[in-house]
């Protein structure tokens, strides 16, 4: 059985729709890397399978009993306030230090337990999300553009770790990503997503469909460069070289 079911999923806010007829299916243990423009409605089908956002039409089915995690895009917590990685791990439920400890392990930072939050560096600070994600054994992990504000090798570590986590616990990923030269690595089907489904498989087919090089190019550094840049006119192949090495940076 599926652990995640969408069926013929649209959403809209007020009278903009985001989401238009989408249908799609989590198996167990694959990594799924969503992709898609600004605006393309990834966090809004990320909302709707977690319920934080109600369909217009369609539904969504979870497996009984699923173990979701989730790993937000960002998260503010205030700089001067006294919290160590222990406590906020514990924050919403109650959890065993040992529970704790082994989490931190599984995200890659095991040394961090009595650590302040306020001291953590980017990159630890998007691990401990990560573990507390993963603290209750999840079924499947969610991720919302987790590497937001890393650079470029703290971001293809993480990814790396997400790959050791699959490896390790067998739960599967869904994830939205704007680093297509990682999902090209690390998926094992991407779906790229513009308010609706343009296409899906696996990395190598969806890199190759006309739908995808009509929003991203034919490579993947003209694919991160337009993600840096306006959509609001054509980019060529020369202009999508011209900005590659921007956008790795």
């Amino acid at each position: 059985m599926s652990l995640i079911t969408v069926d013929n999923l649209s959403v809209r806010y007020g009278a903009n729709t985001v989401l238009s007829h989408i249908s799609l299916a989590v198996e167990p243990g694959e990594i799924v890397t969503i992709v898609g423009p600004n605006g393309s409605g990834k966090t809004s089908l990320l909302k709707a399978i977690i319920g934080a956002t109600k369909p217009w039409v369609g539904n969504v089915r979870l497996k009984p009993g699923l173990r979701i995690g989730y790993v937000p895009q960002s998260l503010h917590i205030d700089a001067t306030l006294p919290i160590t990685v222990e406590r906020f791990m514990g924050l919403t439920d109650r959890v065993d230090r040992q529970d704790c400890a082994a989490a931190l392990e599984a995200a890659g930072v095991p040394d961090l337990l009595k650590r302040q939050m306020s001291q953590l560096s980017g990159g630890q600070f998007q691990r401990v999300l990560l573990a507390r994600a993963l603290i209750n054994r999840p079924d499947v992990l969610l991720l919302d553009e987790a590497t937001q504000g890393l650079d470029q090798p703290g971001s293809a570590a993480f990814y790396q770790q997400i790959e050791d986590v699959r490896r390790a616990t067998g739960c599967a990923i869904l994830m939205i990503s704007h680093e297509l030269h990682v999902v090209m690595s690390a998926s094992d089907r991407v779906i790229c997503l513009n308010g609706h489904v343009c296409c899906e498989g696996t990395p190598a087919v969806v890199a190759s469909a006309p739908e995808y090089r009509a929003l991203f190019g034919t490579g993947t550094g003209g694919a991160l460069a337009l993600y840096r840049h306006d959509h609001d006119h054509d980019h060529d192949h020369e202009h999508d070289h011209s900005h590659s090495h921007e956008a790795a940076e």
